[in-house]
């Protein structure tokens, strides 16, 4: 009887020193076929930085242009006051830009992060889109944090590639939509309708706006509210926007 109890006291001890082995042997299987670096099997998981982002876009104001790629650590995030911008935005409907979380366990996000903890008493870093676009297409998918990023990654590289390559903006920004699933991303969701309704109507594929606009208006009920809800000025713009297309009438509304 005393042995019994003795092993059955053990068991769940047994079982946890063969999980672990089992995901250890994985994690070498991956390595060996060149899927994960093996440096990030040491890495954990979370947010180690946060990039401010705009899109690429003349019409962005002077003020959020000039913040674009502006690198801050958590502490800084939490700080009183907090503001990403050097000034004021200047338009009336704010410009889309949205801080971007990152852990970064792949070398070139590694490189940024290292940076800003050496500057984080200093100027700071800041990336420009060229900096930016070197980021995301560096080895992400190959690291440990490939899919805590994939959704932050995908939302960088949408704003970066909306002048040189549209197509590339409208497949992230679509991807960004049908995969929040997290509370941590969505406020990736307002600024990724926004953007796509522009690009589909400077694509020419008004069908495809108007669409996305309902899907808009259903996922955010006017009456319901919500910290990753749009504003009341981002509600307008959508609305005066669907107007448009459905009258079929020139764009007028500022972009």
């Amino acid at each position: 009887m005393l042995g019994e109890w003795e092993f059955t006291e053990v068991t769940p001890y047994l079982v946890a020193v063969l999980g672990l082995l089992v995901v250890w042997q994985y994690y070498q299987m991956q390595i060996m076929a060149g899927r994960i670096m093996a440096i990030d099997i040491f890495d954990r998981s979370g947010i180690r930085m946060y990039i401010y982002l705009v899109p690429d876009d003349d019409a962005i104001c002077g003020v959020c242009a000039g913040s674009n790629g502006r690198v801050f650590l958590p502490s800084r995030i939490a700080e009183k006051g907090f503001s990403p911008l050097h000034g004021q935005c200047q338009r009336p409907i704010p410009c889309p830009g949205t801080l971007i979380g990152l852990y970064g366990a792949w070398p070139e996000a590694r490189g940024v992060v290292e940076r800003a903890r050496a500057q984080a008493k200093k100027s700071g870093v800041q990336l420009s889109h060229e900096e930016l676009r070197a980021l995301v297409n560096g080895q992400w998918e190959m690291s440990i944090s490939a899919e805590t990023d994939r959704l932050s990654v995908h939302m960088i590289e949408s704003a970066c590639y909306e002048k040189i390559n549209r197509a590339v903006s409208i497949t992230g920004y679509r991807y960004v939509i049908e995969e929040v699933k997290e509370v941590r991303h969505l406020l990736l969701l307002v600024p990724a309708y926004l953007r796509l309704a522009l690009l589909l109507v400077r694509s020419g594929d008004n069908d495809a706006a108007l669409a996305l606009i309902d899907r808009f208006e259903a996922r955010f009920p006017s009456k319901k509210r919500g910290l990753h809800f749009p504003t009341a000025e981002q509600r307008n713009f959508m609305k005066m926007r669907k107007s448009h297309l459905l009258g079929n009438q020139p764009e007028k509304i500022p972009a």
